[in-house]
């Protein structure tokens, strides 16, 4: 039997040039994100945002601070995913579902809160390294949600940082950690590239 997790790992490929005519819907972005929010954070933080950059006046903004690259604008949709500065100050608010759905006692969150304290506070790259690990989760995630849906994606790490953070409105405590573009595959993108053998990469010990 077909397992669909191992197909799409299997066969998603970078795609960089797409069929500019096709749309997806609103609805269809709102369950990219659902399933992208399944993937894992630390302490269940959450600290990730994403921004749906769909518009033909806001993919130019984008396009420009992206070195221009066409993909951006041909896509359907370009997802700005951004990470959120780890902080022990919002895992109360961030873990009261878990507690209210009665599977976590509030001890629990009480003893993470002292964790993560003694792990981001007054730890700058710290909090930012979550920050960064969180959101690629979230990309990851969002480029194999795009895979089932029989969509293409992209992800894009050309682009100047401190603009998208500018110009898309983005808080103090966020960092723009990667795009991701999505949409429909047009022709003439390669098929996936090769991949350097397990024997190169793994040691067990």
């Amino acid at each position: 039997m077909k397992n669909a997790i191992l197909d799409a790992i299997e066969n998603r490929r970078t795609t960089n040039k797409y069929d500019s005519s096709r749309d997806i819907d609103d609805a269809q972005i709102n369950e990219l994100v659902r399933l992208a929010t399944r993937a894992p954070t630390a302490f269940h933080l959450q600290n990730w945002r994403f921004i749906a950059v769909k518009t033909p006046q806001a993919k130019a903004r984008l396009r420009a601070l992206a070195f221009d690259q066409p993909k951006v604008t041909e896509a359907a949709v370009t997802f700005i995913v951004v990470g959120q500065l780890a902080s022990h100050l919002l895992m109360a608010e961030r873990l009261a579902s878990s507690v209210a759905a009665g599977f976590m006692p509030t001890e629990v969150v009480t003893g993470w809160e002292g964790a993560g304290k003694a792990l981001y506070f007054e730890q700058p790259q710290r909090q930012r390294d979550e920050a960064v690990r969180t959101a690629t989760f979230g990309a990851g995630q969002l480029m194999f949600a795009a895979q089932a849906q029989g969509l293409g994606s992209s992800p894009m790490i050309g682009f100047d940082a401190a603009g998208v953070a500018s110009e898309f409105g983005l808080a103090s405590d966020e960092v723009p950690v990667v795009l991701v573009t999505v949409g429909y595959a047009a022709e003439g993108n390669w098929p996936q590239k090769p991949r350097r053998s397990v024997t190169e990469l793994l040691s067990v010990v």
